[in-house]
């Protein structure tokens, strides 16, 4: 197996360094969160760092980098207290991952791609419409992590939209049925197959 040092890492060129790191910790969730900004105007983006955080009351986290560069996601968060996960499909994850590029606040990534907004239940932000599974959100708190100034956004879940064929008899939302994505590193994306499921495990 081939080693790497602290040191070694510190001193790989930027680029490798960051697809190493990135890389390193396995496959990812991969979602796209859609806003909207006060004045209405939409913003949709891919992210690889969406964490369950609890099940009662059902809680999401995500990682934000550092804010000292306008983040339009974050900024229309916390304006308006809501938005969106979407689950990404096989079918979109090219317009899925251009929404990484780093549009104007004034400028839809909906405008930009074949991704297309869509409005439930008088819902304040937009699903991304066609996507398996959709979370409505509302923003419940955050914490910085002064290690690196990255910031943990807490949500909680109000709203699930889900493809009916993908919920089992137990409630497990079986995601291979739907061709849903994962991320590896910044810019792999796999889509995964279910192989088994175990029981809840207890002490021999």
């Amino acid at each position: 197996m081939k080693y790497f040092t602290n040191e070694d890492i510190d001193n790989f060129h930027h680029l490798f360094r960051i697809n190493l790191i990135n890389s390193c910790s396995g496959y990812k969730s991969a979602n796209l969160i859609g806003t909207t900004s006060k004045d209405g105007s939409e913003n949709v983006a891919v992210f690889s760092s969406i964490t369950h955080i609890g099940s009662n009351p059902p809680m999401l986290g995500f990682f934000l980098r550092p804010t000292t560069v306008l983040r339009n996601t974050y900024e229309n968060i916390k304006a308006t207290g809501y938005y969106t996960v979407n689950h990404i499909h096989e079918s979109i994850l090219k317009d899925a991952h251009h929404t990484s590029a780093k549009y104007d606040a004034t400028v839809s990534e909906f405008d930009k791609t074949n991704l297309a907004p869509e409005y439930k239940n008088d819902f304040k932000a937009p699903f991304v419409k066609k996507a398996p599974l959709q979370l409505a959100m509302k923003y419940v708190e955050e914490y910085e992590i002064k290690a690196n100034n990255t910031i943990l956004v807490i949500g909680k879940i109000v709203g699930l939209h889900i493809q009916e064929a993908l919920i089992e008899e137990d409630g497990f939302i079986n995601l291979s049925k739907a061709r849903i994505a994962t991320i590896n590193g910044l810019d792999g994306y796999a889509i995964p197959k279910l192989k088994t499921r175990f029981g809840y495990q207890r002490p021999k």
